[in-house]
């Protein structure tokens, strides 16, 4: 069994899978009185999560063992069934919070958003992992691969769902800025965006909207209504102190907070574990985002490492907006907090893309074990049969971590 695991990072094998179990005690916390006001049982939430856990670990352990270098030869399929999901959705999706944005299979729905997330971060990273010849001509080598994440960001907006679009735009953006593209086509690009962003914000703008950014920057104008969330989360957060109120003793879940088991479950575990449990719960985010850019620098093959930066980047930018979120630096967007907040389809694509770092991880080491000779021989090899003579040193040299 050991020598099976060789190679794997541990690091990145254990923590995911704390932090999802200690998730899964957290969601019953926050969720046993909501799912009894809404008719169910107390452990209707806690038995959907275990089932997603169980299909999530199952997709963990694919993705580990299935290596990664074959996502390239996948990725029309996995572009062609991201837009098919994206473009389905609008259709014949079910409308949950005024978005279209959900499949219902019976007992399970499916947010096709959040499987764009990581089929964009695969399609970029192969994408520019083969333009690293001629990364500096902005038409050929950068503009054609954001096309297609303009598309993916519209059919995003079309359900609406904001937040999820912003997420996906600046992971983009950390792939791209990653691929090594010259800084005057990062500024071309720059001016592009806020361009676009320009006119897209009239038709973008809703009573909705408005409330929320009054209710982050200005929650004690109207507390009542749009600061009544963000206040609560304030008053869960204030409770805890230092250690908490206890495992299960918060009062804001009891029908004060909004989502207390997805969107606030860090305000209920500020409440009931404290400063202490929200450190470890962001210090173990820290250790998954850290190490996932640590293997990126090791990686010497282009698209092992912009595809774990890819996947770093979603963590870390969906941890950033959740706790944005609750703590009013941010609009309340519907952000779920990574392995930690109620939900399958994210539980899954963070499960998922853990796997594939895994298998990265593990390809790193593998070569690094190598003798010297060996593994230069067979870098040159892969180099004359993908870049045409082009070393991976070199390569690696364009790339920004």
């Amino acid at each position: 069994m050991f020598k099976k695991l060789k190679g794997y990072d541990f690091t990145l094998m254990i923590t995911p899978i704390l932090l999802t179990a200690f998730g899964i005690v957290m969601i019953y916390s926050a969720s046993m009185v909501l799912a009894v006001v809404e008719g169910q049982e107390s452990t209707y939430y806690l038995v959907r999560q275990i089932q997603w856990f169980c299909l999530a670990m199952m997709g963990f352990i694919m993705t580990s063992i299935f290596p990664y270098k074959y996502y390239q030869k996948l990725i029309k399929v996995i572009v062609l069934g991201i837009v098919a999901l994206l473009a389905g959705v609008l259709i014949f999706g079910n409308t949950v919070n005024n978005a279209r944005s959900w499949f219902d299979f019976g007992p399970l729905s499916l947010q096709p958003a959040e499987f764009a997330k990581l089929g964009l971060i695969i399609y970029l990273a192969s994408v520019y992992s083969k333009k690293q010849e001629y990364i500096n001509e902005f038409n050929r080598g950068v503009l054609p691969p954001l096309i297609l994440t303009a598309v993916i960001l519209a059919l995003i907006v079309q359900q609406p769902d904001i937040g999820t679009a912003a997420i996906i735009f600046m992971i983009a953006c950390s792939v791209i800025f990653s691929s090594g593209i010259q800084f005057k086509h990062l500024f071309i690009l720059a001016f592009v965006g806020l361009t676009l962003v320009a006119f897209a914000i009239p038709s973008m703008v809703t009573d909705e909207r408005i409330s929320r950014f009054a209710g982050a920057y200005q929650p004690f104008e109207d507390p009542g209504d749009d600061g009544y969330h963000l206040i609560q989360s304030y008053l869960a957060i204030g409770e805890g102190g230092l250690i908490g109120e206890g495992l299960g003793q918060s009062v804001q879940k009891l029908g004060y907070l909004l989502e207390p088991h997805t969107d606030f479950i860090m305000a209920v575990i500020a409440e009931e574990l404290g400063f202490v449990g929200v450190t470890i719960v962001v210090g173990m985010l820290a250790i998954i985002v850290l190490r996932g850019l640590f293997i990126s620098r090791k990686c010497s093959d282009s698209f092992g490492a912009l595809l774990a930066i890819g996947i770093s980047s979603m963590i870390a930018i969906q941890t950033f907006i959740n706790l944005g979120a609750i703590s009013g630096l941010l609009p309340i967007t519907g952000v779920p907090l990574p392995f930690v907040s109620y939900g399958g389809s994210s539980l899954l694509v963070m499960m998922i893309g853990m796997g594939i770092m895994n298998n990265i991880a593990k390809s790193v080491n593998q070569n690094e074990q190598e003798p010297a000779g060996v593994n230069k021989q067979g870098i040159e090899n892969n180099t004359v049969r993908n870049r045409g003579g082009r070393t991976w040193e070199r390569e690696n040299r364009s790339i920004r971590f």
